[in-house]
């Protein structure tokens, strides 16, 4: 099962994707510099009375309550292979035969999605939030769901027998035939597919060129549609041309949302996480701005990308206006989701300690958030140091341990004291001058506290070093 997703408007979603005002009118511009023409419209324009192929004078004539952009053919080129990278994370046969279209094997991917309607619901969700406009269909063939895709939108077909029935009652002009070919047989009072089928084919192969009948195999499923299917790249590369200079963090933050969800989009499809990447802001006389961003664990959640990045950014003074945001990543490691639990028992409020971690360093820099680290040494006091949060070494084996541990220790009453283990001497700190010769004892006071004590030998009161919980 092959399902097409046409993709009507890219070149005009990719504009407007960029701009926090999607609702204002815009059209797309192409042509010589002498003879300017509106490729391109968005509705807002269009109930202006613009429309595609008017000359710019002609639109300037009417109103000038329109803005304008470059109508990019390399910017289709990306948007297209973006779609790409998110399409396959749905499924490993994406093709991008077809222009400004996706094709998709699905039915391998149903086990993991679900039935077809949920699987479709879900596809429309996330291009809705990626801000593309779309129109979608479910045929047998790809071929098929390409031409369907021209006439219906959540049309799915999903047997043979009613898919020829379909494609039978569609004009003979939306099959994808060359213009020659389609004038030809409506000239012969041909209207729909069926007729030409049932034409005979000796006289089609006379009257029509080979890729014609070519065509009509393909689409009936009797010829296969050779395929060359996408692969992702090892590089996340995303530039966004801001249409104003910008001279505020605050103004940035569209660009550089819309950036990290296109990373996130990016990275699920190739079921892989981000670790380090660079945010660049292009000026228009100095060297771009670089801002470093860099992660404990890889990480894909748009949200998460998008507090880090922001994070960073509000420590950079901007030298000049910025008139473009670039986004590179290059460390793309595997991404393992954390294990969490069924039910969630943490309050609404709170966020899991990786993303309150990450979010700290991002405010307070990397030196800022430290972790505890074992130290090769006896003596409990000097068995822990500070260390970086990256590091991961796991504490050595040393008995059982108090979780306070307080920073001098007091003397404690024995009236009533329980011992409950011990004792354990720790004998150490001769080469450096503090040297500790001491027998420790788990106890519990007369009120049900657990504490570690210990005795310094040869012979002492008996002092509290911490606490047990």
């Amino acid at each position: 099962m092959w399902a097409c997703i046409l993709l009507p408007q890219l070149a005009m979603d990719g504009v407007l994707r960029t701009r926090a005002d999607r609702a204002s009118p815009l059209v797309l511009l192409s042509g010589t510099a002498q003879r300017r023409m509106l490729q391109a419209v968005n509705p807002a324009a269009r109930a202006l009375g613009l429309k595609p192929g008017q000359p710019l004078a002609a639109a300037l004539a009417l109103t000038r309550a329109f803005s304008t952009a470059e109508y990019d053919v390399a910017a289709i080129e990306h948007w297209q292979q973006l779609l790409a990278a998110w399409a396959y994370g749905y499924s490993s046969q994406v093709s991008l035969h077809y222009p400004r279209c996706l094709l998709l094997e699905v039915h391998s991917s149903f086990s993991l999605f679900g039935p077809w309607p949920r699987f479709e619901a879900r596809l429309r969700a996330e291009l809705d939030e990626l801000g593309f406009r779309h129109r979608l269909c479910l045929a047998p063939y790809p071929a098929a769901a390409r031409v369907l895709v021209n006439v219906h939108d959540g049309l799915a077909v999903t047997d043979t027998p009613r898919l020829h029935q379909v494609l039978g009652q569609l004009p003979i002009e939306r099959i994808g035939l060359p213009r020659e070919a389609a004038t030809a047989f409506a000239r012969m009072g041909i209207r729909t597919l069926k007729q030409a089928l049932s034409l005979p084919r000796a006289s089609l192969a006379r009257r029509f060129a080979s890729d014609v009948l070519i065509q009509l195999d393909t689409l009936q499923g009797h010829r296969p549609l050779p395929l060359e299917f996408y692969r992702p790249p090892d590089v996340f590369d995303t530039r966004i041309e801001l249409n104003f200079e910008v001279e505020s963090h605050q103004a940035l933050l569209f660009p550089l949302r819309r950036l990290t969800a296109d990373l996130a989009a990016f990275l699920a499809g190739r079921d892989s996480g981000v670790q380090r990447f660079r945010l660049y802001l292009e000026h228009r006389t100095l060297p771009d701005s670089e801002v470093p961003v860099g992660l404990l664990s890889a990480e894909r959640e748009s949200a998460m990308l998008f507090e880090l990045t922001r994070g960073r950014l509000e420590h950079l003074q901007l030298p000049a206006p910025v008139l473009a945001v670039r986004l590179v990543a290059r460390d793309l490691p595997a991404f393992t989701p954390v294990h969490q639990p069924l039910f969630d028992e943490r309050p609404q409020q709170n966020v899991p300690w990786e993303q309150l971690r990450e979010r700290l360093r991002a405010r307070l820099g990397d030196e800022a958030v430290v972790s505890l680290s074992a130290r090769a040494d006896h003596r409990p006091e000097c068995a822990w140091q500070e260390s970086s949060l990256a590091r991961t070494e796991p504490w050595p084996h040393a008995g059982l341990r108090p979780g306070w541990l307080l920073s001098a220790p007091q003397p404690l009453r024995e009236e009533g004291l329980l011992i409950l283990a011990g004792p354990e001497r720790i004998e150490s700190g001769w080469w450096d001058g503090a040297d500790a010769r001491r027998d420790y004892y788990r106890v519990q006071t007369a009120t049900g506290q657990q504490g570690w004590a210990f005795r310094a030998l040869p012979g002492g009161p008996l002092l509290l070093h911490g606490w047990f919980a």
